[in-house]
Order: structure tokens, then C-alpha cells, then sequence
């Protein structure tokens, strides 16, 4: 590993890396795959790519770190940020947590192949965790070699992006290069590997630190270096909590079930599924992080899952996230208990998750919706809609935009408006299979939307301000799979403009944007089995 002096070059980049500097370290150095005791991280180096590239850029994110331009076009920039050399003030080192997977307790796990570069703080004094994904083996890779491949990049890299402009908490990303070097991966784990372009991702966000953090130290009875982590981190990511006292630690884990509450309804009402709702996959901020096999909702279906290896149980399924997030904080209670001692404490913050889930996600079906205010009553009126949704392939995502469209004004009832004859054909290109599905789904379809019109008729919102209101919530386009499948397939022979292009669509993610209208199209046929379009594995 190289580390550039500030003479060779000087991006103007301050670090101030609080993180190794005030917790507990790895008394042993390198990379090899070790249980790693009374220590919060391991120091560790970036492997050198062989011909690194840059793909493409966040700009916002540049700006938002404070990068100079003319650093970001450099080869400097390309170099530091793939792990060729270390900026002055780098410290790279990779965190040990454990989690619970699938359920299940797993022991110890860690940054298997990420590694922090350390912590930038911007003009505004905001802190930054600068984290290369795919920069090869830590101490926590165990049997895998820590790299990754463009398809996974590709699909972190946009999705970070994606996220941020639809308004749902999540970790960005700030670049995107491809290694130069083939990395090794068995796709389908059906016994086939074969080589792929390796590729890493600088992610970005004011720390890494997730529920699995506090609970490898609670599973070895370390209380000390527990105690230590949670003051750290709610002195550096909480400190409007004051100085950490057993009242403070229980307001902050109440803030963190209220977070984490708040980026569970913005996953439902955009249709995402996160995948693997590990708790080492679940952030102290209550963001988005580690974007996996993800996936959007095309059809509405609670019991999806884009995991191929949650394919039988669905543990981590759209329908099942709200519970499993309140599991996951559960755990987190279960690891913090040990200093907090303090059972009403405990029980006050996982209250707040379910009130605030509760409250937050009425509030949301409402503007999706078009209400004015939110009724006792409009519970029904939602729950009807998911049975009609349910009762044939339905494209949740163009359903909304065609309703904020489904004209309301000027109507005595649903017969008397433009589509008189067939109210449902406004909602034709929402559904996957029209000709085989229209007439079995017709009679609920037609009594929702009479129920529909009476209800916006109390309001007395005209339609304008409606449309507006529903095109502000629910989003034209989304990183549907087929997309990002199409990405790839064009970087993995060079060409990144594709990866361009849908930055740039999913930068503006409610707006009609006519000229980029087909990349709001639903998954096409030749996509619903395709490797890569619909459902996807864990592997990098």
C-alpha cells in the first residue's frame, strides 16, 4: 500500500479519525482470519488493484464532503479511491460486530470486505466515514477473499443514490471503479464459479456502527468495552443526548426506534425490500445499509422476496419488515441491557418504535393516497386496496401514479367520468397480465373506486392539488432490477453510460422527466425469471 505525502498531493481532504482513536484496537496486524478479542476494529490495509478506473461519480456526494473539483478528475482521485494509496491522514481499518442471521445467532462477523478509510469532516463540521466495499481481505473475511464484483458494485452504487433521492434514510456512495483484476464467484451456488470484474465502492455515511457492533461484545460478556462503545457513539453521533448517563442511553436507544421506525415506512411506501435484515445489517442511525440482494416491489405481493436464499422461509419478505425491525431492536435491547439495567427504559424505546411505526405509516398511505387529513376510518379503506392490489398482478408503483391521475372532479359516480365504460381501464398499464386477470378482478377493482371517489370527495381536494400531492410521495421511477441488470451487463463490456443515465433519472425520482420515460417502464416479460431481474443471491 502506498501512502501519498501532502508534497505528492494535496486534495485539501481533513481527516480527524475519532474512531480508532478513541476505541480499543486489534493488538495483531494483517488480514488473516482470526477471532478478534476486546477490540472494536483491526487495522488493515486496502490490496492494491492491478488497473484501477474510474465508472462514474456522485457529484452531490463530492460536494457534500467538500472535494475540490478538480481533485475529483484527477488520477489522484481515482487511486486513493480504490484503494491504490492512502491520502495523508488515512488510517484504513475494518470494525468487528457480530448478528444475528436469518434469526439465528452467528457469532463473531465484521467487515468481511470493507474497509474504512477513515473519518472526513467537511466545512459545515459534519463527519464522514469514507468505506471501500471490495478492497480485499480483513481479519472478518473467513473463507471469502474480500472482494466484489461489478454486478454487486454496480448495483450498491446506484442503489445508495437511489435511495437518497427518493427521501428514505440510507448510507451514499461516493465513486465507482472497477479493479482491473478478476474475482472468482459462484453466482448461483450451484458448483459453477467462473471469473468476473472485480469493482469497489466508496460508501459514505457518519458511521459504519450497526446493532451487531454492541451485540459481539454483550455475547462475550465484555461490559467494558460495550460501555465504551455506546459512549462513544452517543458522544460522537448523539451528542444533542448530552454526556452518556443510564437516562441518556435509554433516550438514545428510544432515538434509535424511532429512526429506525421512520426508514421502515419510507421502505414500504416506495416498495423496496431490503433482503437481509440481519441485525449486523441494521444501522445505529436508522439508515439504509448494505444493498444486497435487494429488490423493489413490480407486482404487489407481501410475501415477496428478492433473496433467493430467503426463497422457502421469507423471513426478510416487503410484508414481514416492520416486525423484523422491531425483532432486530430487540436484540439490540438484549446486547445494550447489560449497562442500561433498566427494563422500562427498554420497553419505552420499543413502544416508541411501534407508536411511531404505526402513526408514520397512516400519515404515508394518507399523501399516497391524495387524503387531505387522515380519517379513524381510512384504515379500511387502505386494507381494501391491498386486497385489490393482491387480487391480480399489479405494478404497485404505476398503480399510484395512474390513481393520483384517476380523474374525480365533475363526477356523481364512477360511470358518469371518461372511462365509462370501463373505469378500470385507466389502471390498464399497471397490471402485468391484463387480458387474463382484468374480469377476475374487476368487481372488487370497481367497488374500491367508488369507495375511493367518495372519500377524496370529502376532502373537497380539487384534482390538481391531489395529483400533485400523490406525484410527491409516490416515485415514477425506482431502481427496478431489470434496470440495474441492464447497467451491468453494458459496464461488464465497457460501457458505463447506462450507469450514467439512471443516476441521472433516479436523481429526480417524482418528476415525469419525458425524455427518460422508459426507464419508469414495469419489469418486462423477458425479465420475470432472468438471473439478475427478479429474485438474486448474497453473492458478491
Amino acid at each position: 500500500m502506498v501512502r501519498c505525502s501532502s508534497t505528492q498531493m494535496d486534495p485539501l481532504i481533513k481527516f480527524d479519525n475519532r474512531f480508532v482513536r478513541e476505541l480499543p484496537g486489534d493488538l495483531n496486524e494483517g488480514p488473516s482470519s482470526r477471532q478478534v478479542l476486546g477490540a472494536c476494529y483491526s487495522r488493515i490495509s486496502p490490496i492494491q488493484p492491478s488497473e484501477p478506473r474510474l465508472l462514474t461519480v456522485a457529484s452531490e456526494v463530492a460536494t457534500l464532503l467538500g472535494f475540490d473539483p478538480e481533485f475529483m478528475r484527477s488520477e489522484s482521485f481515482v487511486r486513493a479511491f480504490s484503494g491504490h494509496t492512502l491520502l495523508p491522514g488515512m488510517e484504513p481499518f475494518a470494525m468487528c460486530y457480530g448478528g444475528h442471521q436469518f434469526g439465528h445467532w452467528a457469532g463473531q462477523l465484521g467487515d468481511g470486505r470493507a474497509i474504512n478509510l477513515g473519518e472526513v469532516v467537511n466545512a459545515q463540521g459534519e463527519r464522514w466515514m469514507l468505506q471501500l466495499k471490495g478492497a480485499g481481505p480483513t481479519p472478518y473475511s473467513r473463507h471469502a477473499d474480500g472482494f466484489a464484483v461489478l454486478r454487486s458494485s454496480v448495483r450498491e452504487f446506484l442503489c445508495s443514490e437511489a435511495m437518497h433521492h427518493l427521501g428514505v434514510p440510507t448510507t451514499r456512495a461516493l465513486s465507482l471503479v472497477t479493479t482491473g483484476d478478476l474475482v472468482v464467484r459462484d453466482m448461483f451456488y450451484d458448483g459453477r464459479p467462473r471469473r468476473e470484474r472485480g469493482a469497489i465502492v466508496c460508501r459514505v455515511a457518519p458511521t459504519f456502527v450497526r446493532f451487531g457492533n454492541f451485540e459481539i461484545f454483550a455475547a462475550r460478556r465484555d461490559l467494558e468495552n460495550l460501555r465504551k462503545l455506546i459512549e462513544y457513539v452517543i458522544r460522537t453521533d448523539f451528542p444533542h443526548l448530552g454526556e452518556p448517563t443510564p437516562d441518556t442511553i435509554g433516550a438514545w436507544f428510544e432515538e434509535v426506534c424511532k429512526r429506525t421506525a421512520a426508514m421502515i415506512v419510507h421502505w414500504m411506501r416506495v416498495g423496496f425490500v431490503h433482503g437481509v435484515m440481519n441485525t449486523d445489517n441494521m444501522s445505529i442511525l436508522g439508515q439504509t445499509i448494505d444493498y444486497g440482494p435487494y429488490g423493489w416491489l413490480e407486482d404487489y405481493d407481501p410475501n415477496w422476496t428478492p433473496n433467493t436464499t430467503d426463497a422457502e422461509g421469507r423471513r426478510y419478505c416487503y410484508g414481514q419488515q416492520p416486525q423484523i425491525a422491531y425483532w432486530n431492536l430487540g436484540q439490540l435491547a438484549n446486547a445494550i441491557y447489560p449497562i442500561l439495567q433498566n427494563e422500562e427504559l427498554i420497553a419505552r424505546g420499543l413502544e416508541a418504535y411501534v407508536h411511531d411505526l404505526q402513526t408514520q405509516w397512516n400519515e404515508t398511505m394518507g399523501a399516497k393516497l391524495g387524503f387531505d387529513h387522515w380519517r379513524d376510518d381510512d384504515a379500511e379503506i387502505v386494507d381494501a386496496l391491498f386486497d385489490v392490489l393482491r387480487s391480480a398482478e399489479i405494478d404497485m408503483t404505476w398503480f399510484y401514479r395512474l390513481l393520483a391521475e384517476y380523474p374525480i372532479e365533475g363526477t356523481a359516480d364512477v360511470s358518469a367520468n371518461a372511462y365509462a365504460e370501463d373505469p378500470m381501464r385507466h389502471f390498464e398499464y399497471a397490471f402485468y397480465r391484463w387480458e387474463e386477470q382484468a374480469e377476475a378482478a374487476r368487481g372488487g377493482f370497481v367497488v374500491w373506486l367508488e369507495r375511493y371517489r367518495q372519500r377524496i370527495l370529502r376532502d373537497g381536494l380539487p384534482d390538481p392539488v391531489r395529483r400533485e400531492q400523490m406525484h410527491g410521495v409516490n416515485p415514477k421511477y425506482v431502481l427496478r432490477n431489470y434496470l440495474a441488470q441492464q447497467a451491468i451487463d453494458a459496464a461488464d463490456q465497457g460501457d458505463s453510460s447506462e450507469i450514467e443515465k439512471l443516476l441521472e433519472v433516479l436523481r429526480r425520482p417524482y418528476d415525469e422527466q419525458p425524455e427518460y420515460h422508459r426507464y419508469s417502464e414495469k419489469r418486462p416479460e423477458w425479465a420475470r425469471h432472468r438471473a439478475g431481474c427478479s429474485m438474486l443471491s448474497c453473492s458478491s
